[in-house]
């Protein structure tokens, strides 16, 4: 993969983006139930995680399995500037790891929309010496981080605020990180935990990281220290704490799982049309993945699913039950995909404790509740979620909000409605840049306009 010669607008699609000059796709129900077997690729979460853990290992990494997305394009990139060598051969990437001792000291890095590398990379580099300048795109701008570089500023990094206080873009000028006591909220994000985890290893002695409150997410924070273990850095848990080691990463070759949060669309399209759909490659008692969970609420919902050895296989419904309420704490992705299904429910979905994705990609509790009045349902927005009230969907072009997950969610309504469009559908590059032409082998009916 070659390294852009300089540096891109503040737009967040990247050269992997398949739909980047499409304005609007319009959409169509299949004249016949959805069916087919998909295969994922790899996990948006674990790949960026994999490639920087391999980056800052000691030797050479073969990571089979990423995802080419746009966030991973950003991880890449941003890991080459810093002159690591990485070679993307279909869906696997081989690392030099550069031993947390990054061979370029200075220059200037584009995390583009991506959460995880815009979290992830500050304490990569605060682990080793030099001055970098980090930017993002618009939106990352606007998303929080100032816990994460707080803690790092008492670490002994240095942070110069180019545009506004604790937020993109900033210059990072690095010292190593000293070690010891550090303390974060976890209750905001678990990618600020994430970040210091992936760092601690490069500490001039090892690191107790104590959060404050209540965890959210931790299934991500799980992930993490699964993959450091892999990577030979053993973290080991105490109540609110984690006790890391100084050392170093050891490269590895490792193959990772598919995309449970970007499944969940297809198998919700299963459950929409009363089709079925076969996803490949997973094992749906062994991931870490949290958004695994939908597969709970179909068969809640009367779907029928089957979790077999290395396939989840979900055949939909002809009515679709609703009447209950579901926290999305753990696994907030899915909202959007849910509240879309309460739609073509029998009665009302009460989704709470999502008050953290107002902070995502969009406002996504505004957005969602925005973009369903369209429609002419009846949406009830909280502080915390929203519930949605079975409804018949009229024509609307419907808004994606920049965001990949909005697009997706909101595109499975036209599975079951006749004109829907969906506006800016390139977004669904930063997880999943052909997931209409997936839609459309699926038989939906999907036309572009530029």
């Amino acid at each position: 993969m070659d390294q852009i010669s300089s540096m891109p607008d503040m737009a967040a699609r990247s050269p992997w983006s398949a739909n980047s000059g499409i304005k609007q796709v319009s959409l169509s129900p299949p004249q016949q139930q959805v069916e087919g077997i998909v295969r994922i690729s790899g996990s948006k979460s674990l790949t960026n995680r994999a490639l920087i853990l391999a980056a800052m290992a000691d030797g050479t990494s073969r990571i089979n399995g990423i995802l080419r997305s746009d966030d991973a394009y950003w991880c890449i990139e941003s890991l080459q500037r810093l002159g690591i060598s990485i070679t993307v051969e279909g869906e696997s990437a081989i690392v030099a790891g550069c031993g947390g001792d990054w061979p370029v000291k200075e220059g200037e890095l584009y995390v583009g929309a991506a959460g995880t590398v815009a979290r992830f990379l500050p304490g990569a580099l605060a682990a080793g010496h030099g001055s970098w300048t980090l930017r993002g795109s618009k939106r990352m701008e606007e998303r929080p981080i100032a816990h994460l570089l707080t803690a790092l500023i008492n670490q002994g990094a240095e942070i110069r605020f180019l545009n506004q206080e604790h937020a993109y873009p900033f210059i990072l000028e690095a010292r190593g990180l000293k070690g010891g006591r550090v303390e974060i909220p976890g209750h905001l994000s678990s990618q600020f935990i994430s970040g210091l985890l992936l760092a601690a290893p490069y500490a001039r002695q090892s690191i107790t990281l104590e959060l404050q409150g209540s965890t959210i997410q931790k299934d991500y924070v799980n992930m993490t220290i699964e993959l450091m273990s892999r990577f030979g850095i053993r973290v080991q848990e105490a109540d609110s704490s984690y006790s890391i080691p100084a050392g170093k990463y050891a490269a590895q070759s490792i193959e990772l799982e598919p995309d449970i949060s970007t499944s969940c669309y297809f198998w919700a399209a299963a459950a929409m049309t009363g089709g079925r759909i076969r996803t490949e490659g997973m094992d749906a008692a062994a991931t870490r993945q949290p958004d695994i969970e939908l597969l709970d609420v179909l068969e809640q919902m009367g779907c029928s699913v089957t979790r077999g050895i290395g396939y989840v296989e979900v055949i939909g419904t002809a009515r679709l039950r609703g009447g209950f309420e579901l926290s999305m704490e753990r696994w907030s992705d899915q909202t959007l995909t849910i509240a879309v299904l309460a739609l073509f429910a029998d009665a009302p979905i009460r989704l709470k404790d999502a008050a953290h994705i107002r902070h995502h990609e969009c406002d996504r509790i505004a957005a969602i509740c925005t973009e369903l009045r369209k429609l002419q349902v009846k949406v009830e927005e909280h502080p915390d979620g929203l519930t949605v009230y079975p409804g018949t969907p009229v024509p609307a072009v419907l808004d994606s909000h920049d965001d990949h997950r909005m697009a997706m969610a909101l595109s499975l309504i036209g599975l079951r409605a006749d004109g829907i469009a969906i506006f800016d559908p390139g977004c669904v590059s930063k997880t999943c840049p052909d997931y209409f032409e997936r839609l459309r082998l699926l038989g939906a009916g999907v036309d572009y306009s530029s």
